[in-house]
Protein backbone atom coordinates (compact mmCIF):
# COMPACT_ATOMS: atom_id res chain seq x y z
CA UNK A 1 0.00 0.00 0.00
CA UNK A 2 2.64 2.38 0.90
CA UNK A 3 4.28 2.16 -2.23
CA UNK A 4 1.51 2.07 -4.11
CA UNK A 5 1.05 5.51 -2.41
CA UNK A 6 4.54 6.75 -2.62
CA UNK A 7 4.11 5.87 -6.36
CA UNK A 8 1.23 7.80 -6.78
CA UNK A 9 3.12 11.03 -4.96
CA UNK A 10 6.15 10.12 -7.33
CA UNK A 11 3.91 10.38 -10.40
CA UNK A 12 1.91 13.43 -9.34
CA UNK A 13 5.51 15.14 -8.95
CA UNK A 14 6.82 13.89 -12.28
CA UNK A 15 4.08 15.61 -13.95
CA UNK A 16 4.70 18.24 -11.88
CA UNK A 17 8.30 19.01 -12.55
CA UNK A 18 8.00 17.82 -16.09
CA UNK A 19 6.33 21.16 -16.65
CA UNK A 20 8.48 23.00 -14.55
CA UNK A 21 11.18 21.86 -16.48
CA UNK A 22 12.31 24.57 -19.50
CA UNK A 23 11.39 23.74 -23.17
CA UNK A 24 13.14 20.92 -25.07
CA UNK A 25 15.98 22.30 -26.98
CA UNK A 26 15.24 20.79 -30.04
CA UNK A 27 18.63 21.82 -32.01
CA UNK A 28 20.46 20.28 -29.02
CA UNK A 29 18.06 17.07 -29.48
CA UNK A 30 18.81 16.57 -33.34
CA UNK A 31 22.87 17.01 -32.45
CA UNK A 32 22.66 13.83 -30.23
CA UNK A 33 22.30 11.85 -33.17
CA UNK A 34 25.05 9.20 -34.32
CA UNK A 35 25.64 7.44 -37.91
CA UNK A 36 23.66 3.77 -37.72
CA UNK A 37 22.68 4.32 -34.31
CA UNK A 38 19.88 5.12 -32.04
CA UNK A 39 20.41 7.46 -29.30
CA UNK A 40 18.33 7.69 -26.01
CA UNK A 41 19.43 10.18 -23.70
CA UNK A 42 17.29 10.40 -20.09
CA UNK A 43 17.34 14.02 -18.13
CA UNK A 44 17.00 13.71 -14.11
CA UNK A 45 14.75 16.67 -12.59
CA UNK A 46 14.60 18.05 -9.36
CA UNK A 47 11.75 19.75 -8.06
CA UNK A 48 12.61 22.92 -9.26
CA UNK A 49 12.80 21.80 -12.71
CA UNK A 50 16.46 21.97 -12.74
CA UNK A 51 18.72 18.66 -14.80
CA UNK A 52 20.31 17.08 -11.97
CA UNK A 53 22.09 13.84 -14.01
CA UNK A 54 21.71 12.71 -17.33
CA UNK A 55 22.45 8.88 -18.75
CA UNK A 56 22.96 8.32 -22.27
CA UNK A 57 22.80 4.92 -24.60
CA UNK A 58 22.52 4.25 -27.90
CA UNK A 59 21.71 0.91 -30.17
CA UNK A 60 22.57 -0.23 -33.20
CA UNK A 61 19.28 -2.07 -33.72
CA UNK A 62 17.03 0.37 -32.08
CA UNK A 63 14.66 -0.19 -28.83
CA UNK A 64 11.84 -2.19 -28.44
CA UNK A 65 8.15 -1.52 -27.04
CA UNK A 66 7.93 -3.65 -24.05
CA UNK A 67 4.36 -2.88 -23.26
CA UNK A 68 1.91 -0.19 -24.36
CA UNK A 69 3.88 2.41 -22.70
CA UNK A 70 7.22 0.91 -21.81
CA UNK A 71 10.60 1.18 -23.84
CA UNK A 72 13.03 -1.26 -23.01
CA UNK A 73 16.35 0.48 -22.14
CA UNK A 74 18.78 -2.22 -21.12
CA UNK A 75 17.99 -5.40 -19.23
CA UNK A 76 17.77 -3.68 -16.35
CA UNK A 77 15.80 -0.51 -16.95
CA UNK A 78 12.78 0.46 -19.05
CA UNK A 79 10.93 3.83 -19.26
CA UNK A 80 7.08 4.11 -18.63
CA UNK A 81 5.27 6.62 -20.85
CA UNK A 82 3.11 8.15 -17.71
CA UNK A 83 -0.26 9.48 -17.51
CA UNK A 84 -1.51 7.49 -20.63
CA UNK A 85 -3.16 4.08 -21.59
CA UNK A 86 -4.61 1.88 -24.28
CA UNK A 87 -8.13 1.40 -24.66
CA UNK A 88 -9.44 -1.66 -22.79
CA UNK A 89 -10.27 -5.04 -25.04
CA UNK A 90 -10.13 -5.66 -28.58
CA UNK A 91 -10.51 -2.68 -30.90
CA UNK A 92 -11.60 -2.64 -34.65
CA UNK A 93 -10.41 0.09 -37.70
CA UNK A 94 -11.09 -0.57 -40.12
CA UNK A 95 -9.34 2.16 -42.14
CA UNK A 96 -5.59 1.35 -40.81
CA UNK A 97 -7.05 -2.62 -41.24
CA UNK A 98 -6.49 -3.36 -37.68
CA UNK A 99 -8.87 -5.66 -35.68
CA UNK A 100 -7.55 -6.89 -32.89
CA UNK A 101 -6.75 -6.04 -28.77
CA UNK A 102 -6.23 -2.65 -27.74
CA UNK A 103 -2.96 -3.24 -26.08
CA UNK A 104 -1.50 -4.66 -29.17
CA UNK A 105 -2.62 -1.81 -31.71
CA UNK A 106 -0.49 0.66 -29.04
CA UNK A 107 2.45 -1.62 -28.71
CA UNK A 108 2.48 -1.82 -32.43
CA UNK A 109 2.45 2.35 -32.98
CA UNK A 110 4.80 2.78 -30.21
CA UNK A 111 7.14 0.21 -31.78
CA UNK A 112 6.79 2.21 -35.38
CA UNK A 113 7.69 5.53 -33.81
CA UNK A 114 10.87 4.02 -31.49
CA UNK A 115 12.09 1.84 -34.90
CA UNK A 116 11.85 5.31 -37.17
CA UNK A 117 13.51 7.91 -34.38
CA UNK A 118 17.25 8.64 -34.98
CA UNK A 119 17.17 9.76 -31.31
CA UNK A 120 15.03 9.47 -27.73
CA UNK A 121 15.29 12.00 -25.23
CA UNK A 122 13.17 11.47 -21.97
CA UNK A 123 12.87 13.44 -18.73
CA UNK A 124 11.91 11.62 -15.71
CA UNK A 125 11.93 12.90 -11.88
CA UNK A 126 15.19 12.18 -9.79
CA UNK A 127 13.82 9.93 -7.95
CA UNK A 128 13.39 7.26 -10.88
CA UNK A 129 16.58 7.71 -11.43
CA UNK A 130 17.30 3.74 -10.64
CA UNK A 131 13.73 2.12 -10.47
CA UNK A 132 13.58 -0.74 -12.91
CA UNK A 133 10.53 0.59 -14.38
CA UNK A 134 10.89 4.70 -14.82
CA UNK A 135 8.02 6.90 -15.45
CA UNK A 136 8.95 9.54 -17.76
CA UNK A 137 7.51 11.57 -21.03
CA UNK A 138 9.92 11.57 -24.41
CA UNK A 139 10.52 12.63 -27.82
CA UNK A 140 11.57 11.33 -30.66
CA UNK A 141 13.67 12.91 -33.46
CA UNK A 142 12.56 12.20 -37.00
CA UNK A 143 14.59 12.84 -39.65
CA UNK A 144 14.15 11.83 -43.87
CA UNK A 145 15.94 14.07 -45.89
CA UNK A 146 13.72 15.94 -47.76
CA UNK A 147 10.53 15.24 -46.05
CA UNK A 148 10.67 15.26 -42.89
CA UNK A 149 12.88 16.76 -39.93
CA UNK A 150 11.22 16.91 -36.64
CA UNK A 151 10.95 16.23 -32.56
CA UNK A 152 7.59 14.92 -31.62
CA UNK A 153 6.50 13.95 -28.30
CA UNK A 154 5.75 10.05 -27.96
CA UNK A 155 2.74 10.70 -25.93
CA UNK A 156 1.64 13.28 -28.12
CA UNK A 157 1.65 12.05 -31.24
CA UNK A 158 0.20 8.32 -29.83
CA UNK A 159 -2.77 10.16 -28.34
CA UNK A 160 -3.04 11.76 -31.43
CA UNK A 161 -3.31 8.69 -33.38
CA UNK A 162 -5.58 7.32 -31.15
CA UNK A 163 -3.12 4.28 -30.11
CA UNK A 164 -3.53 5.44 -26.61
CA UNK A 165 -5.88 7.41 -24.42
CA UNK A 166 -5.17 10.20 -21.41
CA UNK A 167 -5.39 8.40 -18.10
CA UNK A 168 -8.08 9.95 -16.02
CA UNK A 169 -7.92 10.75 -12.06
CA UNK A 170 -10.21 9.44 -9.54
CA UNK A 171 -12.15 12.95 -9.68
CA UNK A 172 -12.13 12.39 -13.06
CA UNK A 173 -9.80 14.77 -13.90
CA UNK A 174 -6.91 14.32 -16.98
CA UNK A 175 -3.61 12.82 -15.76
CA UNK A 176 -2.21 15.11 -18.58
CA UNK A 177 -3.94 18.07 -18.91
CA UNK A 178 -1.15 18.68 -21.69
CA UNK A 179 -2.52 15.85 -23.87
CA UNK A 180 -6.01 17.05 -24.30
CA UNK A 181 -5.46 18.81 -27.18
CA UNK A 182 -4.23 15.73 -28.77
CA UNK A 183 -6.55 13.29 -27.15
CA UNK A 184 -9.59 15.92 -28.92
CA UNK A 185 -7.30 15.33 -32.43
CA UNK A 186 -7.87 11.25 -31.81
CA UNK A 187 -11.59 11.68 -30.85
CA UNK A 188 -12.20 12.71 -34.13
CA UNK A 189 -12.17 9.17 -35.60
CA UNK A 190 -8.20 7.68 -35.20
CA UNK A 191 -6.82 4.86 -33.84
CA UNK A 192 -8.95 3.04 -31.00
CA UNK A 193 -11.77 6.36 -31.54
CA UNK A 194 -12.98 4.49 -35.11
CA UNK A 195 -14.81 1.91 -32.70
CA UNK A 196 -18.17 2.64 -31.02
CA UNK A 197 -17.51 0.26 -27.85
CA UNK A 198 -14.22 2.28 -27.14
CA UNK A 199 -16.52 5.80 -26.97
CA UNK A 200 -18.60 3.76 -24.33
CA UNK A 201 -15.69 2.88 -21.97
Amino acid sequence: MKRTIAAALASCILATSAFAAPEIDKDYIKSLASPGKTVLVVEYYDGSGKVVDRKGFASASGYKAVSPTDIQVDDKTTLHLYGVEPCSGEMVNRTEGYSGSCSGFAQQELQVMLKSAKVLFCRAFVSEQNAPSQDATCYGYYNYPGSLDSVDMLEDELVSLGALRVVKNPDGSPARADLEKAQRIGKQGYGMWADPRVKGQ
